[in-house]
């Protein structure tokens, strides 16, 4: 969270300080800083002992500590979840004029695929939910629907990206990235960024989502696996003992350390040798973290982990919660993975497609959501729910319910973490084609989070390329009105 002025020969605040920390200037320094209370709550650097200056304070008072992004894949349909478009009724198989454009091109008129699920109004906010979600509809007054949100691209590829960088290019850091680069870390044991895939596969682009990009590796993402053992090769090799395995890690800090005073310019040795300490430490944290064992029944019956359908999303959601709990920053989930049939991408049998996604997730997230609130958690827990895009009110062939990629209007929400729960924001038509009212982009609702966790979206930077680079682009962006409590 810098400015022009906080740069240091082309290096950061954060990376001047840790380079710095090598001699006896940076040791002084440290010093002084701790006493004024700048390195409170930091974790530890590579040695174990030296504080870590891994990210200043936040710009102000927080409402969220921890974002969980419960990330649909595919992009689900909003006429078909969450947007109900009571005019569409009557409509079905009648072509219709609208302005559509996906993964088929652009096209001005379509055959209208009326929603294939009844809607109900739920709560004391009366916000209406289709039968696809019947577990999510008991948590409307805990959400924010934000019903007007609009990407630059109808492609899963870039339209990803977007999401999760800012950018429909790659090579820029994630959001969670930039979450872990600004806050900083809870618990030096975990990891601060985690993303878990689903079973059957990894999105297009793949690490690309979860990357730090320009950033030093340390900020990227740590992946754990939904089923079998969370994280591999973590476990110590039987044969080498704990203290033998604290000699060799310190011997390679030494030639590390060494190698890196020659080298100050270049931060990537300093990351590189934090991510040693950072696995060695998770050895003993880590497997604690992962494990369900001290779980309830009546807990995990709660996220659907006792039904085949549901126990693999249910799984990732008590994890998340887990993790969450003991200090990770920002945890993403993939519900949806491999190819379209496994996804929420629904170009030919939508009944199918939507109706297999949600009942895998539709238990477990609203458990999150349950549970969060029940251990006092959910108020500093920011959840958000969405995919890349929307889909289209028209069917993508001349037969079949399949839809296309919309991109010009669809739905999001959010819940805890400082929102304004029980609300909705933004509209689309009345077809659910396009946003009509308080149009929001991809940039204003990371402004949105980024504000929730205290950071000041169009001040967090990080210089590279001769550039103080922000997650929300040149032009910034911020917060999304009447949406944060």
């Amino acid at each position: 969270m810098k400015t022009q002025s906080d740069s240091f020969c082309g290096r950061t605040r954060r990376e001047f300080l840790w380079q710095s920390g090598n001699g006896f200037t940076g040791v002084a320094l440290a010093s002084l800083l701790a006493k004024d209370g700048f390195l409170g709550q930091q974790a530890v650097a590579a040695d174990g002992h030296t504080p870590y200056v891994s990210a200043p304070q936040a710009h102000f008072p927080a409402k969220a500590k921890s974002v969980i992004f419960l990330y649909m894949y595919g992009g689900p349909s909003q006429v078909d979840t969450f947007d109900h478009k009571p005019k569409m009724k009557g409509l079905d198989g009648k072509t219709v004029k609208v302005k559509t454009k996906g993964r088929g091109g652009e096209k001005n008129e379509g055959r209208i695929v009326e929603p294939r699920w009844d809607f109900k109004q739920y709560g004391q906010s009366g916000a209406p939910v289709s039968d696809l979600f019947p577990h999510l509809g008991t948590c409307v007054d805990d959400m924010l629907f934000l019903k007007s949100m609009t990407a630059d691209s109808p492609l899963h590829g870039s339209a990803m990206l977007q999401m999760n960088t800012g950018s429909i290019l790659s090579g820029d850091p994630s959001l969670g990235s930039w979450v872990n680069y600004g806050l900083g870390s809870m618990n030096r044991d975990l990891p601060g960024f985690v993303v878990m895939l689903d079973p059957r596969g990894g999105p297009i682009s793949g690490a690309k989502n979860w990357s730090s990009g320009y950033m030093p590796a340390n900020y990227q993402a740590t992946m754990l696996r939904s089923r079998g053992t969370p994280i591999l090769n973590l476990d110590r090799p039987r044969h080498i003992s704990a203290s033998h395995q604290r000699r060799v890690l310190d011997l390679i800090r030494e030639y590390n350390l060494e190698h890196e005073a020659a080298h100050s310019h270049n931060s990537a040795l300093a990351a590189r040798i934090e991510s040693y300490e950072l696995a060695y430490r998770m050895q003993s944290s880590a497997p604690e973290a992962t494990s369900l064992a001290s779980e309830s029944q009546e807990t995990r019956e709660l996220y659907g982990l006792h039904q085949k359908e549901t126990a693999a999303f249910g799984r990732q959601c008590l994890l998340a919660r887990r993790l969450v709990e003991r200090g990770t920053r920002f945890v993403q989930l993939y519900s949806g993975g491999n190819h379209i049939q496994t996804t929420w991408d629904a170009h030919e049998d939508l009944v199918k497609n939507h109706g297999s996604r949600a009942r895998e997730t539709d238990q477990p997230i609203a458990a999150l959501i349950k549970d969060l609130k029940r251990r006092g958690m959910l108020e500093e827990t920011l959840i958000v729910w969405g995919g890349e895009f929307g889909r289209q009110p028209t069917a993508e062939y001349a037969e079949g319910t399949g839809r296309d990629h919309n991109s010009y209007g669809f739905t999001m929400w959010m819940a805890g973490g400082g929102v304004k729960s029980g609300h909705s924001i933004g509209q689309t038509d009345e077809l659910g084609s396009a946003a009509v009212e308080s149009p929001f982009h991809v940039r204003d609702l990371h402004a949105t989070i980024l504000q929730l966790m205290g950071m000041d979206p169009n001040h967090l930077t990080y210089f590279y390329g001769g550039l103080d680079r922000k997650l929300v682009g040149p032009a910034g962006a911020n917060p999304i009105p009447d949406a944060i409590a």
